[in-house]
């Protein structure tokens, strides 16, 4: 199902803002959670402060696909807060933003992790 990979309550969010960990660059701040699920939801917040809707909608459109492709530890609530520096960088900048956050929150799998080795 596509919308277990998100959250979309009001009280998910603010469980998240209330109770989690917390982590800021330039341009987002990303605050993290355990959920106790065998997945990782995540959640966009983006303020008007970003720009008009075009603009807040390409930012939105660049980190949802930055975290699609991250591989990320499962089992987390991720929200992502976009500063208003963030309509002014690139797709690049924004993803190696998002992954220095992830990787200081720890929540980005190593290059061996989950792999399993195959049995000859």
């Amino acid at each position: 199902m596509r919308g277990e990979r998100y959250l979309t309550r009001d009280a998910q969010f603010q469980l998240v803002y209330k109770k989690g960990g917390s982590w800021a660059g330039r341009e987002l701040v990303i605050k993290t959670l355990p959920n106790g699920l065998g997945l990782t939801r995540y959640g966009l917040a983006i303020g008007k402060r970003v720009g008009k809707a075009v603009v807040r909608n390409r930012v939105k459109r660049r980190l949802r696909e930055i975290l699609k492709q991250a591989p990320l530890r499962e089992g987390w609530d991720i929200v992502v807060i976009a500063r208003a520096s963030a309509a002014a960088v690139d797709y690049k900048s924004l993803e190696k933003c998002v992954r220095n956050l992830l990787n200081r929150a720890g929540l980005l799998m190593g290059e061996y992790e989950g792999v399993s080795p195959g049995i000859n």
